[in-house]
């Protein structure tokens, strides 16, 4: 069973990310809702490279009802642990990210789960 290794879940609120993502750093979320187990369902994946509550605050509103987040220590930590969510959890097929995590346009990263990138 994959895990996201993050904490949560919490409202998707502008209140709520505000409250409880108070650190300016890189950092990786997740988006979903609890189901009838009260598990949370992954639906999407992602990062910020430099300000994980600025990048969630664009997500408030979208119809997600829950999030999970980490904060990593470097973007290069928060783009590999993106990658793995991403492959653990389904990818495109099963997840609502339409293409495979994208690297910062100046780094030649690649992913450590597949040929990409």
């Amino acid at each position: 069973m994959p895990t996201l290794d993050m904490q949560g879940p919490y409202d998707l609120t502008t209140e709520k990310i505000n409250e409880i993502v108070t650190q300016t750093s890189a950092g990786n979320y997740a988006l979903g809702y609890m189901n009838d187990s009260n598990a949370f369902i992954v639906e999407y994946v992602g990062r910020s490279d430099s300000n994980l509550n600025e990048r969630l605050l664009k997500h408030a509103g979208e119809g997600y009802e829950k999030f999970k987040y980490s904060y990593a220590q470097n973007s290069k930590e928060a783009f590999e642990k993106e990658c793995k969510n991403f492959h653990d959890f389904g990818g495109s097929d099963k997840l609502d990210n339409k293409i495979h995590p994208d690297r910062p346009a100046d780094k030649d990263w690649k992913c450590p789960y597949c040929d990409n990138y």
